[in-house]
């Protein structure tokens, strides 16, 4: 067994840690990203500049691979099933160790680095769920987890002396207290703070990717961009409206908007704009349209021009604002 090893970089500072403890003995290390869709952020530019620029101070090579179809293969028929909400994390976790120890094969490397906590994660970060997921992703023995492996079964490579098992960690729980400590010993500074996490188990994005699924279960990376975005409401079952709660909304709406959309906008006054996606007759188009002029900068029984554009529709509407129980009825 050599002393390389692919080092899975989240950009979180229990990854970034666990690559500190490997490199501090001596083992060449490469790193993979996987971006997924379901961050907190819209912006996956932001996470990817954070992620480069760990491995640049870091000091080793990052390779960042993109979720496909396949990854979203897996999100809608897990095969151990959702938690909570929307997460599959067991399936969704075999999925990275599966694509890691390929490439690890790939780039001839000898073990998996994970910045994973025992205990830090209820569905799969488990001595079982852990186990189950080293066996399922053909990578048994070889899923070396720095911050906690002095209380886990060793791997093949503190077997075979590749690494000093007695200079690695044994964190286990939530607290974040002995990493933000090895943070400061490191002189690591700029690190994320704990955030919400994956989206899927967030209720109400949860909710959005079950209404998706219901209606459209071809649904790609594109459909999944737009969830995160505004307030969503359900007009029928090919149609959905998804309205800008701010200016910066507004702006990415524009940057989500497909060639079969609607853009829905209020004409000479001020509020949001909205994409409209799927099959719209004319009454779902004045449906979508009082549902903008409610969000618009208006009296709530002053009518509002709002505009239609589409492949090929170029129209507007003067519409009320629709009644607030109506918007509930229809709201996702």
């Amino acid at each position: 067994m050599n002393k390389k090893a692919i080092a899975l970089l989240s950009g979180g500072l229990d990854s970034i840690l666990a690559i500190k403890l490997v490199l501090a003995q001596g083992i060449e290390t490469e790193a993979l990203h996987f971006s997924v869709p379901f961050y907190t952020s819209f912006s996956q530019e932001k996470n990817f500049l954070a992620v480069k620029a760990h491995a640049e101070k870091l000091k080793i090579s990052l390779k960042i691979q993109k979720a496909g179809k396949d990854y979203l293969e897996v999100i809608k028929h897990p095969k151990y099933g959702y938690g909570k909400n929307f997460n599959s994390c067991l399936d969704c976790r075999i999925f990275m160790f599966r694509k890691a120890a390929s490439y690890m094969r790939e780039r001839g490397a000898s073990f998996i680095v994970s910045g994973e906590v025992l205990g830090q994660r209820p569905m799969s970060q488990t001595k079982a769920a852990m186990c189950l997921i080293e066996k399922e992703a053909g990578a048994k023995g070889m899923i070396l987890r720095p911050l906690s492996a002095r209380l886990l079964e060793p791997t093949i490579a503190e077997r075979q002396g590749v690494i000093e098992r007695e200079k690695l960690m044994q964190i286990e729980g939530r607290s974040r207290r002995v990493q933000r400590q090895m943070a400061k010993d490191f002189g690591i500074e700029d690190y994320p703070q704990p955030a919400g996490g994956c989206l899927l188990t967030d209720p109400g994005f949860s909710r959005r990717i079950k209404d998706l699924m219901k209606y459209n279960s071809g649904f790609g990376i594109k459909d999944i961009e737009i969830l995160k975005v505004g307030r969503h409401f359900r007009l029928a079952p090919g149609a959905k409206l998804a309205v800008g709660r701010n200016e910066a909304e507004n702006k990415e709406i524009l940057n989500l908007i497909q060639r079969k959309d609607f853009l829905f906008e209020p004409k000479n006054i001020k509020g949001p704009q909205a994409i409209g996606r799927g099959i719209f007759n004319k009454k779902d188009l004045i449906l979508a349209a009082g549902i903008v002029a409610r969000y618009s900068d208006c009296d709530l029984g002053e009518k509002v021009e709002v505009s239609v554009k589409g492949k090929s529709t170029d129209t507007s509407f003067f519409v009320s604002p629709i009644k607030e129980s109506l918007l509930d009825e229809l709201r996702i």
